[in-house]
């Protein structure tokens, strides 16, 4: 689907933490459209992330991911994907004709978003900062390639963000 199909489709991608669940649902409400979070619905339907890698690794959950991304771009509306959706090609590419917007965030404004979550990327010994950041770095290029616009939710209230994303939507009409 093109996003000439469907003028208000937008897609979200992000590090963890970056508020793409939350700038989203605003966004969504802005636009009159639907929101989808990937992650939740692959959680309704597999059970919990962490669970998931735990039994069956991240190459399975990715896999998982990439068909409910399918799935959410089939029907439209705004679309939080997971943190790491963008690191497999065959997801990346479901993007290319598809307004995306990254939504950046500092390590400094994240590490309140992030202590004491039960993220499975986050978990062992490492300082759960020090993790995200180099899980972010890792992941940067490939958020950079697939976006259309970068928005920075580090030191600006959802809302306002949430503003801003719907009046660029807009303007790409």
């Amino acid at each position: 689907m093109t996003s000439e199909a469907d003028p208000l489709t937008l897609v979200l991608v992000g590090p963890m933490a970056a508020g793409k669940t939350s700038v989203g649902r605003r966004v969504a409400r802005r636009l009159g459209v639907a929101f989808v979070d990937t992650d939740k619905r692959i959680v309704a339907a597999h059970g919990p992330i962490p669970d998931i890698f735990a039994e069956h690794g991240e190459p399975h959950f990715r896999e998982l991911e990439r068909a409910a991304v399918a799935e959410a771009l089939s029907e439209g509306g705004v679309i939080s994907l997971g943190g790491g959706a963008v690191t497999q090609a065959d997801t990346r590419d479901l993007l290319k004709d598809q307004p995306v917007v990254f939504l950046t965030v500092s390590a400094d404004a994240v590490a309140g978003r992030i202590r004491g979550s039960n993220r499975p990327l986050l978990a062992g010994e490492e300082d759960p900062v020090e993790r995200w950041t180099k899980i972010f770095e890792e992941r940067r290029r490939w958020y950079a390639e697939v976006a259309s616009a970068t928005f920075d939710t580090s030191r600006r209230p959802m809302q306002k963000i949430a503003d801003d994303i719907v009046a660029w939507r807009r303007e790409q009409r």
